[in-house]
């Protein structure tokens, strides 16, 4: 296993990395555009909420396609959603008649399984984009309320043709149909099953896999695995752990890492700035009032995301 420690992220350490992973160049004044397939939420900072303005400080033209619509996240009661499945067919159709170019696919919180044959849609429309999967559907062994067996069933089938999938390890469960939550509490696992459940996701067909979130007792760290197709060692990848949970640090963090494969950098060193960025913008949050509701805060910390242009 190659370690990598998110606070040291000299050139170096990323020049050390074996066979570092590019998924996107950079080219001249060119901006990417991303097809953002997520959610849009009222209230509460999560999915489109975060993907628009991260990836936008990173130079990327984000076009949105929204999966549904929330009054605010579902950790609030009595929060209302709109199924958009029905819409998303025309709405897709009206891009080709204007000639829109998408650099990467970039999908997260899914309404209905339908939505699935949607995003393969936009893959073969766009051969050449990016296809990063946020399996966005379960966390602490819990399946978020709106995901039935079918579109967590369609979701799993999504994540097998992923160019870069970052389950956390409910989510590796579900794809994998394995219990969930079961084993170590769902967290505190060690290196060799962290290391089985990477390959396993490899062996389904992801090219390059990123399991998130895995925390050990008595620790003051966060682990982060990365695997890639052909790759002969597993990343490891730590930041600082903050002792709080927040809602939408995975959608900041998937939409970190996408932010900086599209800025040209490594998928290691991606990886170590999303959760540098995640683990700052938990500090700025816990200075907002009634933080724990309203989410993670990080737009102060935008302009991080544009140094990641060089």
């Amino acid at each position: 296993m190659q370690h990598f420690n998110e606070t040291d992220m000299d050139n170096e350490q990323i020049h050390g990395d074996p066979d570092p992973v590019f998924l996107y160049q950079r080219e001249g004044a060119y901006i990417p555009r991303v097809a953002a397939v997520h959610d849009l939420c009222g209230y509460g900072k999560c999915s489109l909420g975060v993907a628009i303005p991260v990836l936008s400080a990173a130079g990327c033209d984000v076009c949105p396609v929204p999966t549904g619509l929330f009054s605010s996240h579902t950790a609030f009661p009595g929060w209302y959603m709109h199924d958009t499945t029905e819409i998303l067919t025309d709405y897709l159709n009206a891009w080709k008649g204007i000639d829109v170019q998408i650099d990467a696919v970039y999908s997260g919180f899914l309404g209905a399984p339908e939505q699935v044959d949607v995003i393969r849609s936009l893959y073969g429309e766009y051969p050449q984009a990016i296809k990063f999967v946020d399996p966005v559907m379960a966390d602490h062994g819990k399946v978020y309320p709106t995901y039935t067996p079918e579109l967590c069933s369609a979701m799993a089938e999504l994540a097998k043709v992923a160019d870069v999938l970052t389950p956390n390890l409910t989510e590796a469960a579900i794809i994998l149909g394995e219990p969930i939550g079961d084993a170590w509490g769902g967290v505190d696992i060690p290196d060799e099953e962290a290391f089985r459940l990477v390959h396993a996701l490899l062996d389904l067909g992801a090219k390059n896999v990123v399991l998130k979130g895995i925390q050990r007792e008595g620790e003051t760290v966060i682990r982060n695995f990365v695997g890639s197709e052909g790759a002969l060692e597993i990343i490891e990848v730590e930041n600082e752990y903050v002792p709080y949970m927040l809602h939408g640090t995975g959608d900041v963090y998937a939409s970190c890492v996408l932010a900086g494969l599209m800025a040209g950098r490594s998928l290691v060193e991606s990886v170590a700035f999303a959760g540098n960025f995640v683990h700052d913008a938990m500090i700025v949050s816990a200075k907002q009032p009634n933080f724990m509701d309203r989410g993670v805060s990080f737009e102060p910390l935008l302009g991080n995301v544009s140094q990641l242009l060089g």
